[in-house]
């Protein structure tokens, strides 16, 4: 039975504790967002879909501020260092919040919510984004097809528990408990990044690693942008990730939409969120338990990264053909599940052949405002045809080259990356043609 076992989950024996504590890591970080994600959901919506639209462009303006400063980090710090001071950063300002709830109750109104809808925008992307580049460097790309899947099986778990540990707590212990809850796991994932160092995957096996996990990465804080705009194989992940998003936000907004059209019940809207996130994250979890390891490796990274537009494509077609809550709920739970289960993994796979300072610092770009740029075109151009009056029709028929373009670009990437992986390239090679004489 163990020997099955490790077969269906492919893991080697040294790979074990290392596979663990990063889905122990990622089960952490989930947590303590999908606690807080129903109330940002039903704040965003409490004063109207437009405003939405707004705190899309305050947090695409804010992830920009942000990045020089988090490149500045990754220079100056060792690796250790500058984990724990961004996960120890967005807790702290979660105790700041609390201390308004708790002290300053009479303060809390449209602003304050506003604030905290774009806080826990920018917190959920940076989190997440450091946690994958980890992943990145720790493991290699044979390993990262192997693993990632079953490592993002720990942040599914989160996401499951998270909104069931809410519904627990937060009638008997109130809502200002709940950040206490979320500032506790985002502590415990710093201890377990400190115990995933202790592993032999901290020094890793990915390329430019030289066997010095603990080194500073030094360069500049703006490098990760230039970065982007110089290497056609990152500037073609910053394509995928704008393409993502705003087919991503074209179903987030039609989501608001039917969930407005239920009432202005801020609880029943947010009950509907929550039985939304549920579905999907035990689609989610069952696509990542028993196929997406398995599928990156037989079909491989490009073809993983092409089902989501196709599944993209076929929804929005299918919900503009019947147009109710309940296809709403099975498209969007069938695109997520693809996007975290298969998507995500896949698209972590693609920084493991760039440079140490590309996985930290352009990805941080990409991740972060490149994704809520993607969030800010998608809300404007989703908003511009509502505006027109133009329906779920007019949706589905601009997401047909979109889609088209998104599963060329998806296809592209996973080629370009065997091709960087075969001749041992590095991001640094790739993205800086200066300093090898020769351009990409």
């Amino acid at each position: 039975m163990h020997e099955a076992f490790q077969r269906l989950l492919d893991v080697r024996r040294d790979e074990r504790m290392p596979v663990l504590l990063s889905g122990a890591f990622f089960f952490c970080i989930l947590t303590a967002l999908m606690v807080l994600r129903p109330a940002r959901d039903a704040l965003g919506l409490a004063h109207g879909i437009e405003t939405v639209r707004w705190l899309f462009i305050g947090t695409a303006l804010v992830t920009l501020a942000a990045n020089p400063v988090f490149g500045w980090l990754v220079s100056r710090l060792r690796r250790l260092a500058f984990v724990t001071t961004t996960y120890v950063f967005f807790a702290a300002s979660l105790g700041g919040f609390y201390v308004l709830l708790v002290f300053a109750p009479a303060a809390v109104g449209v602003a304050s919510g506003q604030v905290f809808y774009v806080w826990y925008s920018v917190a959920n992307l940076f989190v997440t984004m450091l946690f994958w580049a980890l992943m990145a460097d720790c493991f290699s790309l044979e390993q990262a097809r192997r693993l990632f899947a079953l490592i993002a099986v720990g942040g599914t778990l989160g996401a499951i528990f998270g909104p069931w540990l809410a519904s627990m707590l937060a009638r008997p212990l109130g809502t200002p408990a709940l950040l206490l809850v979320s500032i506790g796991f985002l502590l415990l994932a710093t201890a377990l990044a400190w115990a995933l160092a202790r592993t032999r995957a901290w020094h890793g096996h990915a390329a430019g690693d030289h066997g010095d996990g603990h080194a500073r990465i030094g360069g500049s804080a703006w490098q990760g942008f230039k970065a982007v705009f110089r290497s056609p194989y990152l500037a073609g992940i910053a394509g995928y990730v704008v393409l993502m998003t705003v087919m991503s936000t074209f179903l987030y907004f039609t989501r608001l939409h039917l969930v407005a059209t239920l009432g202005d019940d801020t609880d029943l809207r947010a009950s509907v969120f929550a039985r939304i996130d549920l579905a999907t994250q035990t689609a989610t979890l069952l696509l990542q338990a028993l196929i997406a390891g398995r599928l990156m490796r037989r079909w491989g990274v490009h073809v993983v990264l092409a089902l989501l537009p196709v599944t993209a494509l076929l929804g929005f077609v299918g919900l503009a053909l019947v147009g109710s809550l309940a296809a709403l709920v099975a498209f969007e739970a069938t695109f997520r599940a693809i996007q975290r289960a298969l998507t995500r993994p896949a698209r972590e796979t693609l920084y493991t052949v760039v440079s140490r300072e590309d996985k930290y610092k352009s990805k941080a770009f990409i991740d972060t405002f490149v994704y809520r740029g993607g969030d800010v075109v998608g809300a404007q151009l989703e908003g511009g045809l509502a505006r027109l009056g133009l329906g779920l029709g007019a949706l589905a028929s601009v997401t047909l080259p979109l889609a088209l373009a998104w599963a060329a670009l998806g296809l592209w990437l996973g080629r370009r990356q065997q091709q960087l992986a075969a001749r041992g390239h590095t991001a640094a090679r790739d993205s800086s043609p200066a300093q090898h004489g020769s351009t990409p």
